[in-house]
C-alpha cells in the first residue's frame, strides 16, 4: 500500500479523536481500513463511530461505562 494512504489514514484516525497510543499500535492496512469505514459517515457522527468500532473491535476501552 501506497506511504501516502496509510499516513491519510492515520491523520484521518486522529483528526476524529482516535488516541495516538490506539493509532500506533495498527498496522498501516488496519488504519486504512478503520479510514475507509468512518470515511463514509456523516461527517457530525464521525468521532462516536470511530470511538465505537474501536471499542468494539477491543483496541479501547469505552467511557462512561459502555
Amino acid at each position: 500500500m501506497d506511504d501516502n494512504v496509510a499516513r491519510d489514514a492515520k491523520r484521518l484516525l486522529l483528526r476524529y479523536g482516535a488516541p495516538i497510543a490506539v493509532v500506533d499500535k495498527l498496522s498501516d492496512d488496519e488504519r486504512i481500513t478503520y479510514a475507509r469505514t468512518i470515511i463514509r459517515t456523516a461527517v457530525p457522527k464521525r468521532p462516536g463511530h470511530l470511538r465505537e468500532l474501536l471499542v468494539d473491535d477491543g483496541r479501547m476501552v469505552a467511557r462512561n461505562g459502555r
